[in-house]
Formats: structure tokens, sequence, C-alpha cells
């Protein structure tokens, strides 16, 4: 009797290009923020972040930028040199960049460097408004930090989970602000504020959120009893998305620890404790 042999057919997995020893240690370096010399990589980037995003803050102070004018623009070619090195560096170190380009954190490095080239490159001079947008893009930097803090990894897993339930309550608000809003119109006169029902509908966020402005407030006993209903409404409802993330938020926790390493193919973190294989591209984790 003939016995064949069935060979056990191992599922393939499209690993890309073999990194090389050096990119390969250069990847441990900047993704692996478990190991000693990655936390200091991390440690010394966090620094930098907070130092950048300090020199735009007080570049938009008038007093300040006119006297340190060539120290504030100095640094911050300094600084956008040293994340624009950094940069290169995290498309080197993984084995197929355009992943790393196109993700979250990817475009915030890129949004980090880019808008002091184009200051340079734009003319028309420092009066344009799309000079001062641009400028004030790289407050984005303060985005990096977070790819640091294994903590955060965690909550925004939390957060993407309970996004369907935010929307629909969300979407439950804006039908009350709408109603509320639109009965306010016809109870109030326009000498009191309520001039059309979008400023109506204003009026009733402020109020939904309990906020409170003041700049509109109906002057009717039934305007006054309506306003009050919706202070007491926003009392109730102000609690609802912050239960739903809190429920998340203890779920994701009891699943397990979030692995911080990055994946060595696109550079994304924030696996799950046991993946074996990356969720966003597919490759093979390492071990941890």
């Amino acid at each position: 009797m003939n016995m064949r042999k069935t060979a056990k057919i191992k599922p393939h997995y499209n690993q890309g290009e073999s990194l090389s020893p050096w990119r390969e240690s250069l990847n441990d370096i900047i993704f692996g923020s478990e190991t000693r010399k990655g936390k200091a990589f991390d440690t010394v980037l966090s620094v930098c972040i907070m130092l950048s995003v300090s020199v735009v803050m007080l570049e938009s102070i008038d007093a300040i930028h006119r006297q340190y004018t060539r120290i504030l623009d100095s640094a911050e070619w300094i600084f956008t040199v040293l994340f624009t090195v950094e940069y290169g560096l995290r498309l080197i170190s993984v084995r197929r960049p355009w992943l790393y380009a196109k993700s979250f954190f990817g475009m915030v490095d890129l949004l980090a460097i880019l808008p002091t080239y184009l200051i340079v490159l734009i003319p028309g001079g420092q009066g344009l408004m799309a000079i001062r947008v641009l400028r004030l893009l790289r407050i984005f930097r303060i985005f990096k930090l977070s790819e640091y803090l294994a903590e955060a990894h965690i909550m925004v897993e939390a957060l993407t989970k309970s996004a369907r339930k935010i929307t629909v309550f969300l979407y439950a608000i804006l039908m009350l602000v709408v109603v509320f809003g639109s009965l306010m119109y016809v109870v109030e006169s326009g000498e009191a504020g309520f001039t059309s029902i979008p400023v109506s509908i204003y009026w009733a966020v402020v109020t939904l959120t309990t906020v409170g402005y003041g700049d509109i407030s109906p002057q009717t006993p039934l305007g006054q009893l309506l306003a009050s209903t919706i202070m007491i409404v926003g009392y109730g409802i102000i609690a609802v998305p912050t239960g739903i993330y809190s429920a998340e938020l203890i779920k994701t926790y009891s699943r397990g620890k979030i692995r911080n390493d990055a994946c060595p193919d696109c550079g994304e973190t924030g696996h799950d404790f046991d993946a074996a294989f990356c969720k966003y591209c597919g490759h093979q984790l390492d071990d941890f």
C-alpha cells in the first residue's frame, strides 16, 4: 500500500526586502522604544519637539519676535534640519518607506518640516496670510510626542473603538440643538438677539453645553422656561460621552498590554500584546 506524505504548507507572507545590518540597527534605535538606545533617542527627540514648539509660540509674540528675530529664526532652522534628518532616517530604516510616509505619524513628521521650506519657496514676503498659516502648521510637532508614550496608544485605541457610539450621541445632540434653537426663534423676538434660526441654534449649543456666554438671553417667561429645560438636559447628557469612552478604555486595559514596538516594515505601533503580524501591513512582528 502506497503511503502519501502530505507536506504541511505554511502560509506565505510578503515580508518585503530584508534590511541590511546597519538599517536594522537604525530601526532598533529609532523605533525600538524598549531598548536603551531607543529610549535615549526618544528622550532627546521629545525635548527637541518641546523646545521647537516653544520657539513657535515665542515667535508669535510681537515684542519677543522683534527683539530676538535672528535667534528665533536660527533656532527654527536648526530644528527643521534636525527633524528633516530624523524624517529621512525613519524612511531609510523601514522596509517599505511609503507606508510610513502616508501613515498618521509620517504625515505629522512631514508637517513638522514642510512649512519652513515652503516659506522660503513661496514668493510674496512675510505679510501673506498663507505664510502665517504655514508657520502655524509647525505646531503639529507637538503630536510627535504621542508616538513615544505607550499609554497614548491605549487611549487612541479606546477612542477609535468608541467613535461610532460617540458619533451617534453627537447626532442626537445635533437634533436637540436644532429643535431647541428653532423653538427659541419662535418664542423669542429679534430684539432679544434671536434674529434667525442659526443664531438661535448657536445659543442652544452654548446653553446645552453649559458654557453660557451670556451674549444672548431669553426675555419672555416661556423662553426662560425653555432655557431652563435645555440647561437641565445639558447637565444630564454631559457625562454620556465620558461614560462611553471610559467603558472602552477599561476594556482596552483588560485585554492586556499594548505593544509599543514599531513594525519594521511600515513603522506603525500600537499592536496587541500577543499580535504576531502587523495589523496595518501584515508584516510579521519581532518577538516581544
